[in-house]
């Protein structure tokens, strides 16, 4: 019977796997609801492991949303280990949800979100133990339709052949758009079946049904066009943004985990949206305009999370957490409210020159200082231009010198590795610089305790950015810039010995700017990689380049292309992009001059603070960039450890 718990079978397979205790539920936090009670009912997936999928923000935000409506029904999945996945296959056991450990072919929705495109493998395992078809044009009404979100859904023609449809931008509204279309068609009694809902869903224009668009391509491989087959179906498909986000304070009620997780604090986001205009930054692209939270909201969203899930550090999240107006008052408002507790502050994302002693003696006030990462990104003045990260040098090591001096011993220096026009010389300057942040940090604070870790990632170009067109830098001159740069950080071994370095090679994110820029051509490459046993490809360990390689040189050359042609090829202004019909808002013709300005090493400011650069945004959302300050300070809560109550207006 549908809805029932498939919990008896899976209770007797979690004595012999790893961790049983993800696979359990019952979270503070957790929803159940009776089956019978909703017209509607959605399953949730971040498609990684529970220790990385719980914390996820997004889904937590429309999990909450979704079970607020009395009339509709939402649990959360995740992907299995594959010590589980075997046995589940053995026994007939199908894919579950952690809330009531129900089927989860048995919902109307399965709603999957992509943060990277290395979760797409996955995705296939949950089809497949959850009995739903892996092809779109094989399920019919009984299964669930498969609904992609999340940054990588800006390009979902990779998955295409897999996903029903795909939402672009923000999820709030558009969860709650779909389940209200949904919910008529089933009242009518499904009239027209899968293809019927579908087309209503398309019709939006909000909503992306990829069996609805035909692909042509060219005899050298590039695509001719991509047009709607059937009447009524937009040529383009809009993003959708939610422009006040007071009037969405989630969560409310923060999810607890019961196995370790990669996060856990409580986690607001103060604002959405990024205009710092750095080129290799799709999140801040593709996220845009700004939308600040309230100060006011988040004190509220603080005491009523804290006071929920007993939580002891906060993090006020988004792309540049430091750049929200009202930072400074944030911050000194929640020190007094939580002074003398156990309760810390953590910018997780903080932008070299907007971090101040101001902000660091609040963030340290109650003694206790979590992790600071400042992000230059490029170890040169010259590649910082290139990829437009307005950071010198002097604001790097006034910066960390600032951490150290306040009583901060390790700091975390993030840079990438590959970036356009990037030459050995760009990369071995890292070593330099983060010799001068030991030499500094230790003058300033007359003592050697002191540490910073450098961390490489591999450049990937991503749709919707300037650096969308450019071409990728292969995997072994990525690793061979790598172990120049460790051996140039441990040249002078007094400085060397403090400075831990971690890196990603290169081939990962050759794979991952496969899949960040390929078309629906890819989708075969990622069916045959999957059923080779490819799995959790996020996790360096069970990662394989090889397995990768191996079926795009089986699978693609049958198609005319082949690996380096979506990943090492430069892209001419003229050619279609797979994600051109797909509408983030942003001009294609100012991302084109701004990637050439890039090539020239033109540094644009950030539209926030001057006036507009037409990147198309505000006018296409038919809204301007939304800044403080509010002339609130933050709500007259009682502080915790004194008792006493702050007046209305302080």
């Amino acid at each position: 019977m549908r809805g029932e718990s498939v919990f008896p079978q899976l209770e007797q397979l979690l004595p012999l796997v790893s961790k049983p205790i993800q696979y359990v539920g019952g979270e503070l936090g957790a929803v159940v609801k009776p089956w019978e009670s909703a017209t509607v009912r959605w399953v949730l997936s971040y498609p990684d492991a529970y220790e990385v999928g719980l914390p996820n923000q997004g889904v937590q935000i429309l999990y909450e949303v979704l079970n607020e409506r009395d009339d509709v029904l939402a649990e959360r999945t995740y992907a299995v280990w594959p010590d589980l996945e075997q046995l589940m296959r053995e026994r007939g056991v199908p894919q579950f949800t952690v809330d009531s450990h129900r089927a989860v072919g048995d919902f109307d929705l399965f709603g999957l979100s992509f943060s990277t495109e290395l979760g797409y493998t996955n995705m296939l395992t949950e089809l497949s133990l959850a009995k739903i078809p892996l092809l779109a044009a094989d399920r019919d009404e009984s299964h669930p339709i498969v609904v992609a979100g999340g940054h990588a859904a800006f390009n979902p023609e990779p998955i295409a052949d897999f996903v029903d449809a795909a939402v672009l931008g923000d999820g709030e509204e558009a969860v709650l758009e779909i389940t209200d279309i949904v919910a008529a068609w089933k009242r009518e009694g499904s009239p027209g079946g899968r293809d019927e809902i579908l087309l209503r869903l398309a019709k939006t224009e909000s909503v992306y049904v990829p069996r609805f668009y035909d692909v042509d391509y060219l005899p050298d491989g590039r695509i001719q066009r991509v047009v709607p087959n059937r009447p009524g179906v937009p040529f383009r498909v809009h993003k959708r943004t939610t422009m006040d986000l007071d009037a969405w304070p989630y969560p409310k009620k923060p999810l607890v985990p019961l196995a370790e997780t990669v996060h856990e604090r409580f986690a607001v986001e103060i604002f959405r949206g990024c205009t710092r205009g750095c080129r290799f930054c799709q999140a801040g692209m593709i996220t845009r305009p700004v939308r600040e939270r309230s100060i006011t909201t988040v004190a509220q969203m603080v005491h009523d999370g804290l006071e929920f899930s007993g939580f002891t550090e906060v993090g006020l999240l988004s792309l540049s957490s430091a750049d929200h107006s009202e930072i400074g008052d944030i911050c000194s408002g929640l020190a007094d409210q939580y002074e003398g507790t156990n309760v810390s502050l953590s910018l997780p994302s903080t932008r070299v020159d907007a971090f101040n002693i101001d902000l660091a003696q609040e963030l340290a006030r109650n003694g206790r200082r979590t992790g600071l990462t400042f992000a230059p990104e490029g170890g040169s003045e010259r590649i910082r231009k290139v990829i437009n990260k307005m950071v010198s040098e002097e604001d790097l090591i006034r910066t960390v010198t600032t951490a150290y001096s306040n009583g901060w011993r390790q700091v975390k220096l993030y840079f990438m590795c590959g970036l356009p026009t990037e030459t050995d010389e760009d990369v071995l300057q890292i070593a330099r610089l983060a010799h001068n942040v030991i030499k500094s940090g230790r003058q300033a604070t007359g003592s050697k305790d002191i540490r910073c870790t450098v961390s490489i990632g591999g450049f990937v170009p991503k749709p919707h950015t300037p650096f969308q067109w450019a071409p990728m830098e292969r995997p072994e001159v990525i690793d061979a810039r790598l172990k120049a740069l460790k051996n140039e950080i441990n040249s002078d071994r007094s400085l060397g010995r403090a400075i831990g370095f971690r890196y990603h090679d290169g081939e990962p994110s050759l794979i991952e700017g496969l899949l960040a820029r390929g078309d629906r051509r890819v989708g075969a490459v990622i069916r045959k990689v999957w059923e080779n046993g490819q799995r959790f490809d996020g996790w360096s360990e069970h990662f394989s380049y090889r397995r990768w390689v191996d079926a795009c040189a089986e699978v693609l050359p049958g198609l005319g292309v082949d690996l380096e042609w979506f990943t090492t090829r430069e892209r001419e202004q003229s050619e279609v992009l797979p994600w051109d019909h797909l509408d983030s808002g942003l001009d294609k013709d100012w991302l084109w001059q701004d990637w050439q300005d890039a090539l020239t090493e033109y540094e644009q400011d950030d539209c926030r603070w001057t006036p507009c650069f037409d990147c198309g945004v505000c006018p296409s959302m038919d809204t301007s960039i939304q800044i403080g300050p509010t002339g609130h300070k933050l709500l007259p809560i009682t502080p915790v450890n004194t008792g006493l109550r702050v007046p209305a207006g302080a």
